[in-house]
């Protein structure tokens, strides 16, 4: 069983809902096409963990994740998810040992240029979000150059968190906001949630309506804090590396099991 039921998922999650018995291809076909997330976040947790149970180096688990990272790709723009949000290298990741950093930084340029054409024929748009000025400059040109190449697409929306923390995009937008409230004019009667969300690294998106966790963790890690206020959670044991399409198919089924109710009360309707 690869799946914790969240503490307010309704009686069947509860049980723990058993896929263990059912095929990758049964899991999909129990997904209904008409309540799919719109927007999926994940938390890609548990390289450096499976390379240390492998005798492996950290960096060796981070080359491991890659197929992990294009299926998760691959299978939301099957399921019609609107945008898949990728937490891939926070801002307290840069205290990690510098050649860590450095082959990491080298994966994610070797990656948009290999992965670009691919993205292309799937009809993928792509962008980072995240302090991107902190990226060294040929990691900002590749990502840049991808991006410019999948703009005109309209179908998945890719967001590649780097170099993301919610707490410092929360700080940029204030920046921006109080420089809005000095230049132009902005009345704080018209700071609303509404406008608050047009600062934000995910302006224009949906907030993610269900959010992801591989490794057993059990917190956000200070990602998306904004944007997860109504979120549902799904935790999974499996480490990143493994995590394949039945993974995402259970997470989505156990989303469709849970009763949104945004505040409202238990006899209220609940939203897809």
């Amino acid at each position: 069983m690869s799946l914790f039921a969240a503490p307010h998922a309704d009686a069947q999650c509860k049980a723990e809902l058993d896929f263990g018995r059912l095929s990758d291809d049964e899991l999909e076909a129990l997904i209904d096409m008409d309540r799919v997330p719109r927007h999926i976040a994940i938390i890609m947790d548990g390289n450096g963990r499976w390379a240390n149970r492998r005798g492996r180096t950290r960096i060796e688990g981070h080359r491991a994740a890659v197929d992990a990272v294009w299926e998760a790709v691959d299978e939301c723009g099957r399921l019609h998810v609107e945008a898949l949000t990728l937490y891939a290298f926070s801002s307290e990741n840069w205290k990690r040992p510098p050649k860590e950093v450095r082959a990491l930084m080298r994966l994610f340029r070797q990656q948009l240029r290999k992965q670009t054409p691919n993205l292309a024929r799937n009809n993928v748009r792509l962008r980072g979000i995240g302090d991107l000025d902190r990226l060294p400059l040929a990691v900002r040109w590749e990502l840049a150059r991808a991006a410019r190449r999948l703009d005109r697409n309209h179908g998945l929306a890719l967001n590649l968190a780097l170099s993301y923390g919610g707490r410092q995009e929360l700080v940029r937008a204030v920046r921006r906001i109080a420089s809005d409230v000095q230049s132009n004019g902005l009345r704080p009667d018209d700071i609303t949630v509404e406008r608050i969300a047009r600062y934000l690294d995910t302006e224009s998106m949906p907030d993610p309506d269900l959010m992801i966790r591989t490794s057993g963790e059990m917190r956000l890690s200070n990602f998306l804090l904004w944007q997860s206020a109504y979120a549902e959670f799904y935790f999974t044991p499996v480490l990143w590396p493994d995590f394949r399409r039945r993974h995402l198919y259970e997470a989505v089924l156990t989303y469709q099991h849970r009763e949104r109710r945004f505040g409202g009360a238990e006899d209220q309707p609940s939203t897809g």
